[in-house]
């Protein structure tokens, strides 16, 4: 079967994927071809409408052979094998990602004008193109809105080569291709018309959608969930320095979480937003915080400053306490976990309980982690053997009640599908579990 068009092409796509109406979902179109079929598709669903621009970065002299992806908000995915079978230095890494982030950039300011981009944490990402071949710029693009926080991603394609669909059915939550085709050929061979899309045609289609822009009906939050949250920017007073927040508090919210990111920065880590969503559809209010400034987050030594971190994140939940009236739980991921149970462990802290993802505790002091009363959970990935370790022995020292859970198949990142909604999920359970006082030294509970 071959097309007429790409517009006929999205219309026979969105008829198979017409069970995600209602749901919260946000439609991507790769650029150039994938963009007119992503329209179809998001006007049958009823979805917002986006373009996914992605870049793969290839070994030099090799481009075709890639050893990871760039998106926007400085996202980036690596292959470790490749890199380690092309032999690439850092320097020889950093010169493609530079290269091709510049790129990414103009097509970025070239397509969007100005407009931001779609959130595509906690939601259904829906990626489109216009066939499948090799699959690499659909798998980078699947990867790259996984590190985005995606909840779940389907990719959407009105034709493409088997092997390439049944090898990104690995990366993706789902493939939806009505024909697949052992020997593909070219893709525009399945098109009666197949003219080269332009910059300018990109531009037009998403300029159009975004007039027509369809309300997403489910930021549809669960049954007795808040509706509309509050939610704003805020420069908190922490530690000698005054650093962004996003703060979101939905109506009788019982407590608050605070964020603590390795990187210094909570509000731009994408998992960190993904959980964050989660905890607000449950109800808790949630601050997303920068424990460092931009300049303070250029010197890498600042990142292992636990005691510094931890003093900010101290600071920041008496200002949470002080802004919303509600008790106040920590959220930590990398050094940020350490920075969190130091800063629980404070006398007259009150923080009511502690959750870690991927986290760092042995890099708290040893006094800290023994002296530590809130309620404690230690979230890791199983193939993430290392950090599995370093946690257990952290948790050799903890007198409070605390868990590790272990997510099977999960590495560092939690890139792998499902393995970050299961992160949420555990956190959601501990946070509303937990939301009276904190323990004074309960026997611990252990498992792995």
């Amino acid at each position: 079967m071959r097309y007429d068009d790409r517009g006929a092409a999205g219309r026979l796509l969105a008829e198979r994927l017409q069970e995600l109406r209602g749901q919260d979902v946000v439609v991507l179109g790769l650029p150039r071809g994938g963009v007119p079929v992503a329209v179809e598709v998001a006007r049958s669903l009823g979805a917002a409408l986006d373009v996914l621009v992605v870049r793969k970065l290839g070994v030099p002299g090799q481009p075709e052979w890639g050893f990871g992806a760039i998106g926007e908000h400085g996202v980036r995915v690596l292959n470790q094998d490749v890199i380690d079978a092309a032999g690439l230095r850092a320097g020889e890494r950093e010169s493609v990602e530079a290269a091709e982030r510049d790129e990414l950039e103009r097509r970025v300011r070239s397509y969007r004008r100005e407009r931001a981009a779609l959130p595509v944490a906690g939601r259904t990402a829906v990626i489109v193109d216009d066939g499948l071949a090799t699959g690499a710029t659909a798998e980078a693009a699947c990867r790259v809105v996984r590190g985005q926080g995606a909840a779940r991603i389907v990719l959407a394609v009105p034709v493409g080569a088997a092997h390439s669909v049944a090898r990104l059915r690995r990366v993706a939550d789902d493939v939806v291709c009505p024909h697949t085709h052992r020997i593909l050929g070219s893709v525009g061979a399945w098109y009666r018309d197949f003219a080269q899309v332009t910059d300018a045609e990109v531009t037009s289609l998403l300029t159009q959608a975004a007039r027509a822009a369809p309300r997403s009906p489910a930021a549809a939050t669960p049954s007795g969930a808040p509706a509309s949250p509050s939610e704003r920017e805020v420069l908190v007073p922490a530690a000698g320095a005054r650093v962004g927040a996003r703060l979101v508090v939905p109506e009788g919210a019982p407590a608050a979480v605070a964020f603590a990111h390795g990187s210094g920065s909570s509000r731009h880590s994408p998992r960190n937003q993904y959980v964050a969503t989660a905890l607000n559809r449950a109800g808790l209010a949630t601050l997303l915080l920068d424990l460092l400034t931009d300049d303070e987050a250029h010197d890498r030594h600042n990142v292992f400053d636990i005691l510094l971190l931890a003093r900010r994140l101290h600071a920041a939940s008496v200002w949470l306490r002080g802004e919303t009236g509600l008790p106040v739980a920590y959220f930590g991921a990398s050094t940020g976990a350490a920075a969190a149970l130091e800063a629980a462990a404070l006398s007259g802290s009150g923080i009511r309980s502690v959750v870690s993802r991927g986290g760092r505790p042995d890099l708290a002091t040893p006094a800290a982690l023994t002296r530590l009363r809130a309620p404690t959970l230690l979230i890791v990935g199983g193939r993430d053997t290392q950090v599995l370790s370093l946690n257990r022995l952290a948790a050799d020292r903890m007198h409070c009640e605390h868990r590790i859970a272990v997510v099977p198949g999960a590495t560092h990142l939690f890139e792998e599908p499902g393995t970050l909604t299961t992160v949420a999920e555990l956190a959601r359970d501990w946070f509303t579990t937990h939301l009276d006082r904190p323990g004074t030294g309960t026997p611990p509970r252990r498992s792995a």
